[in-house]
């Protein structure tokens, strides 16, 4: 055990395993450890991918003892000798491993009910160093470690393989962290725009801002938005978030289409106010389709092969927009056709809001254009139109 504890306050995430050096595996597990350690309001200050290599391993962890409360290790818990993380721990904190006989118990329990014997390689997974638990892994062979340093820093090792990683740091050390009050209070909110780019919102929110720093506000280029992040730490900062986002809001506003983790499902579903949508898309691969598809208001979703003889027999994606409404009995329908110009995608939108069918000219329709073409730019077409349905919606309810 520590002489003292310390506040855990900052983290380092190291990823340990040549794999992901050289490309041949992909760290999911490095973004989702830094997603709950900051949630937890623990900063981490450096996320690093490290070969099977000890000089590597060594110096890493080192330069993290120097600055952070906190380390935490994925990978290299393995039995064979490239498998470096426990030695590295141990060398870098100045302890001497020795073999735990309960974890050696339990690890030659598992080879045996196998009717096999384990090999000696496996004896190290039973290691453990002065202040250290182990981390059970009902999963694998590998146990992890919670490692209290002398100096008050924290040590934990998890297995790679994120079946593994996982539950043991669910059902093992985050509630060790609680326990120990890791991270501070904090307070985060999140703009979600559409319609505007990253620079375009800096110049409408000031660099003085952004480079202020209290509160923090960023921006972030999402898949499906631009996420503006206002956040705060310590005593006040729920207030210092809210005052910050109520002096952004009158500019950014008319582009603010969620806020928090909400998706353009839930945007578009709280717009539709229990109405209800069929799609016909053009051109799209069904990405609208797929971006609405788990919603309760979504009555019908089609996809047409562009060059196909339906998609060429009506130009006026109008026609489109009305018949898929009346076919599913659907409140509102919309239609997408979506082109290659150049190097980006032209996206034609016609949305029926059948709100009086005598009116030849209920069909509203407009034409984009969403960035690059391929894949990208049919994905970027259905974000397009679900922007352009979110704003219609916004304005039909005004005006009425």
């Amino acid at each position: 055990m520590a002489s003292h504890a310390r506040p855990i306050l900052t983290a380092a995430v190291l990823a340990v395993g040549s794999e992901i050096t050289t490309g041949s595996t992909r760290d999911t597990n490095s973004g989702d450890l830094a997603e709950e350690l900051s949630a937890m309001g623990v900063d981490v200050v450096a996320i690093t991918a490290l070969p099977d290599r000890r000089p590597a391993l060594m110096k890493a962890l080192t330069d993290a003892f120097g600055s952070v409360d906190l380390v935490v290790t994925t990978g290299g818990l393995g039995p064979t000798p490239d498998d470096l993380t426990r030695e590295a721990i141990a060398e870098a904190s100045g302890l001497e491993p020795f073999v735990d006989a309960a974890l050696l118990a339990t690890l030659r329990g598992l080879f045996e009910r196998r009717g096999l014997t384990m090999p000696e390689g496996n004896i190290k997974q039973a290691w453990l160093v002065g202040g250290a638990t182990s981390l059970a892994n009902p999963n694998g062979s590998a146990p992890g470690w919670w490692l209290d340093r002398p100096d008050g820093r924290v040590v934990v090792a998890l297995p790679g393989p994120p079946r593994e990683m996982h539950p043991m740091w669910r059902d093992h050390v985050v509630p060790l962290l609680h326990a120990r009050g890791a991270g501070t209070t904090q307070a985060v909110e999140t703009l979600r725009l559409t319609g505007i780019g990253e620079s375009a919102v800096v110049a409408l929110v000031g660099e003085e801002v952004m480079r202020a720093g209290v509160p923090e506000v960023a921006t972030y280029a999402r898949a499906d938005a631009v996420d503006l992040q206002v956040a705060a730490r310590g005593d006040g900062s729920a207030a210092m978030v809210e005052d910050m986002v109520q002096r952004l809001l009158p500019v950014l506003e008319p582009y603010v289409f969620a806020r928090g983790s909400e998706t353009w499902l839930e945007a578009v579903g709280r717009r539709l106010a229990g109405r209800t949508l069929a799609v016909v898309e053009i051109g799209t691969a069904g990405r609208c389709g797929a971006l609405f598809g788990p919603a309760e208001w979504l009555l019908f979703a089609e996809t047409l092969a562009p060059g196909g003889a339906l998609a060429s027999r009506h130009p006026d994606i109008r026609t489109f927009a009305a018949y898929v409404r009346g076919f599913a009995d659907a409140d509102i329908g919309l239609a997408i056709r979506a082109r290659e110009r150049g190097g980006d995608t032209a996206v034609t939108i016609a949305i029926d809001l059948g709100e009086a069918a005598s009116d030849p000219d209920r069909v509203h329709r407009v034409t984009r254009t969403a960035f690059l073409i391929g894949d990208e730019g049919r994905r970027r077409a259905a974000i397009t139109a679900a922007a352009e349905l979110w704003q219609l919606l916004g304005s039909a309810k005004s005006d009425g």
